[in-house]
């Protein structure tokens, strides 16, 4: 009886270390999903009423106005309260203490932790960018810079302009002054121009057809054309044989322009630049 009740404890102690000695199934966690920041970046704030305004006190309307959301697709009501945390009037809670919006002397300065505040004027009040605007020193100081590389291309630009594009380019601006303008006066007026305007001057200087409309005005000036009197029509100054016809609601010398491109209009100019040199 003795060897068989052994018999029996070696078979259970086999059957438990077997379950015992089982790998173990080991379950990971997921990781938590991690939170999108909130692209709104948290500091002061100023407003700047438009047209460099300047009154004492400007209130501006805090309630009663509306935004377009376009990913919901309809207008939402706007009111700026001092104890909501948000400024759509569907979203509060409880009472709504309506508060008031000024500017003092033109400017509204609204410090970080009004944020309610800042949203509102920043990216939903209907009269932004209309009746006040975000100073943004960062902004201003990129269009600076911009704007002076532009000038500093135009005036290089100018620099290098021979003197029949730089007549060109000034007729544009201003007429037929410029063909009793010295060299150094119609120097100082391109330069002036391009600093003053970079990028029209630019966009003259690579239009092709300014030189071809100064070349037709100087021939017209020169009596080597002449142009009808109801500017329909160009002829030869001195046979009157017509050369060609104005197209309706086009200007003279740009239909001139485009005419000596053709096969029949660069022989003429062909014959009025041996003409003028």
């Amino acid at each position: 009886m003795a060897k068989k009740q052994e018999t029996k404890k070696e078979i259970v102690t086999e059957k438990v270390t077997q379950v015992v000695e089982q790998p173990k199934v080991v379950v990971k966690e997921k990781p938590l999903p991690t939170l999108k920041k909130d692209k709104w970046e948290i500091k002061d704030r100023t407003y700047i009423l438009k047209n460099k305004q300047t009154p004492l006190s400007k209130s501006i309307r805090a309630s009663g106005i509306y935004y377009f959301d376009e990913e919901l697709g309809y207008e939402r009501e706007l009111k700026y309260t001092s104890n909501q945390r948000t400024v759509f009037v569907e979203e509060m809670k409880g009472d709504q203490r309506l508060d008031h919006i000024i500017f003092r002397k033109g400017v509204l300065i609204v410090p970080k932790n009004k944020v309610t505040l800042q949203k509102l004027l920043s990216l939903y009040h209907p009269h932004r960018d209309k009746t006040f605007y975000e100073l943004k020193p960062e902004v201003n100081a990129a269009n600076d810079v911009d704007w002076l590389e532009l000038e500093i291309k135009a005036l290089n630009a100018a620099m290098n302009l021979d003197i029949d594009m730089a007549e060109a380019v000034m007729r544009v601006e201003i007429g037929s002054k410029v063909s009793t303008m010295s060299s150094k006066e119609l120097k100082r007026d391109l330069l002036l121009y391009a600093k003053r305007n970079p990028q029209l001057f630019l966009e003259l200087v690579n239009d092709e057809n300014v030189v071809l409309r100064n070349f037709g005005i100087k021939a017209t000036e020169m009596g080597i054309l002449k142009l009808s009197s109801d500017q329909r029509t160009f002829s030869w100054g001195s046979n009157d044989r017509k050369l060609m016809n104005v197209p309706f609601d086009e200007h003279p010398y740009s239909a001139l322009a485009a005419w000596f491109k053709t096969d029949e209009g660069m022989e003429i100019y062909s014959n009025i630049e041996k003409r003028l040199n």
